[in-house]
């Protein structure tokens, strides 16, 4: 059934192929920009992935107006207050980013700054507070999983207090979004299936979501299918171009379909559980979405048999009872991290990730204060964040 109300918003362009960046300079001169900031961290400058943005500009007229290349793992204030005086002295007048979640977050914040004012971006944190539009942002992922490339939010950690801070806007969205297979060709296989199965659980939470609607759900849809067809494959074979556009496609679908509808139990848990034991968010996402999905199946089971068909494909849904579809999506998202785990040793449990039990009741009282938990389908009590703690556990 459609809901009485919905809205959809998702106005970035897409430029996807095995050599999208060589369209981008074309970009930049229709926004009217010719001295970029570009950001991204050291591992893509390892990777040597900065050469093939280089090439793609070497016979333009438009000229990287500086380079910073220390984005730490998780966007810091620090960072963000820093890289817009820089910008500020450079002369720049747009913004690349490179990277994964953490670079595409610290551009957003840094957007903030240099396009409305200020010295410290904690003084528009939280949700709708930007009065207007941003700069010209571009932004190219390095990694098929976080969707920052797609959302309308970015998370900042605020070294002083030792919070992450949450920043919500339209305003956010970056001008253009692009798709290379080149970038994710040297993504290893264990951050490949972690930032897949994040991909996954974004694309799942966003069809249980008590805020989904049929665009989200199409959206999703598309991208749970596209997983299923190529996360093992691009694990196996991380040369594999097919694949690994197809991810790059599939988690920014998934980015669009949450940054709308939003997400719920597990991203809330998840969150958690990075907070209390350190484990990377993918990680945590792959172990525990079908816990997850199990607590919400009550309220939601004709959402989850429907999502049988993009996740385990036609043959398995039409061979499955209508009865059974909900409870076997549930087992094939199990069965699909047993197949990682024994791929590339994606964790399964907390205990694989190295959590104790002892950890368990700080994880669940962060959980319960997680926004994420605000459009599970069914409130999320310590009780509730507990049961799912225990059965992630082991």
């Amino acid at each position: 059934m459609l809901p009485d109300y919905y809205e959809f918003h998702f106005p970035v362009k897409l430029l996807s192929g095995h050599t999208a960046l060589n369209n981008l300079p074309g970009e930049l001169s229709q926004a009217k920009v010719h001295r970029p900031l570009l950001i991204t961290d050291p591992g893509v400058m390892r990777a040597g992935l900065i050469e093939i943005v280089r090439n793609a500009f070497a016979e333009t007229e438009i000229t990287f107006g500086a380079l910073y290349d220390q984005v730490p793992p998780e966007s810091s204030t620090h960072v963000v207050n820093e890289l817009a005086e820089l910008w500020r002295e450079r002369g720049c007048d747009s913004i690349l980013a490179i990277g994964g979640g953490s670079v595409i977050d610290t551009a957003k914040g840094v957007n903030i700054l240099v396009s409305l004012g200020g010295k410290d971006v904690r003084a528009y944190r939280g949700a709708e507070t930007l009065p207007g539009p941003l700069r010209p942002l571009f932004v190219a992922p390095t990694t098929a999983g976080t969707g920052s490339e797609a959302t309308n939010s970015a998370v900042i950690a605020d070294p002083e207090s030792g919070v992450k801070m949450l920043f919500v806007s339209e305003f956010l969205l970056p001008r253009v979004a692009v798709l290379d297979t080149r970038l994710t060709l040297t993504l290893p296989p264990r951050l490949t299936a972690a930032t897949g199965m994040d991909a996954l659980t974004h694309a799942m939470e966003a069809c249980l979501s008590i805020q989904k609607n049929p665009v989200s759900d199409a959206y999703a849809w598309q991208a749970i299918n596209l997983i299923r067809l190529h996360l093992k494959q691009a694990v196996h074979t991380p040369a594999d171009k097919t694949a690994r556009l197809a991810l790059a496609n599939a988690s920014t679908l998934a980015g669009a379909a949450f940054s709308n509808s939003m997400v719920g139990c597990v991203h809330s848990m998840g969150h958690a559980a990075g907070a209390v034991g350190h484990i990377p968010h993918g990680v945590a996402m792959n172990i525990f979405l079908p816990f997850g999905l199990a607590f919400n199946l009550p309220s939601r089971a004709n959402v989850l048999a429907e999502l049988l068909l993009p996740l385990a494909g036609p043959e398995i849904y039409a061979s499955t009872p209508p009865i059974s579809r909900a409870q076997r999506t549930i087992t094939a998202v199990h069965e699909l991290k047993d197949e990682l785990h024994a791929l590339c040793g994606l964790p399964r449990t907390l205990q694989e990730a190295g959590l104790t039990r002892e950890q368990l009741p700080a994880i669940a009282k962060l959980a319960i204060n997680d926004g994420s938990a605000m459009m599970n389908p069914l409130e999320l009590g310590f009780e509730e964040a507990m049961q799912l703690a225990e059965q992630a556990f082991a």
